[in-house]
């Protein structure tokens, strides 16, 4: 399956370890799904990490690269005026470019709009919930 995790979600599992984002991300290292990753979306994140968790430069760089490794990286062209907030528009631009089949989040507004172009928006439970190996 091909996914897009919100910024939250990449939060979570690079700072609660065994928490339902560490099972998610987990979920692209063994393969079982295809993370699609967009500079803006990881632009996002290293910036909150470093605001919010005082993550030094050489941490954030090998988060960078890390996930790097495991994404496939997507270049949107599509600017969305979708959402209310302009980081969520970022994930949807990142989720149509990789014709990605969900949108794995945490954010309301997001959330409240349940698909965009047939692109599912899910909480973390109802993904991992519904997306079992």
């Amino acid at each position: 399956m091909r996914v897009v995790f919100d910024t939250n979600i990449f939060v979570s599992a690079l700072t609660l370890i065994g928490g339902r984002a560490d099972q998610a991300l987990t979920r692209v290292v063994d393969g079982t799904d295809r993370l699609i990753l967009s500079k803006a979306v990881l632009g996002e994140l290293l910036t909150g990490l470093a605001r919010k968790f005082s993550r030094d430069p050489e941490e954030l760089a090998r988060v960078a690269v890390w996930l790097g490794d495991i994404a496939e990286w997507v270049r949107p062209v599509q600017r969305l005026e979708v959402a209310a907030d302009d980081a969520d528009n970022r994930i949807l631009e990142c989720a149509l470019a990789g014709r990605a089949e969900v949108i794995v989040t945490g954010d309301k507004g997001l959330l409240q709009l349940g698909t965009i172009e047939g692109i599912r928006i899910e909480t973390l439970r109802d993904y991992l919930l519904h997306n079992k190996k």
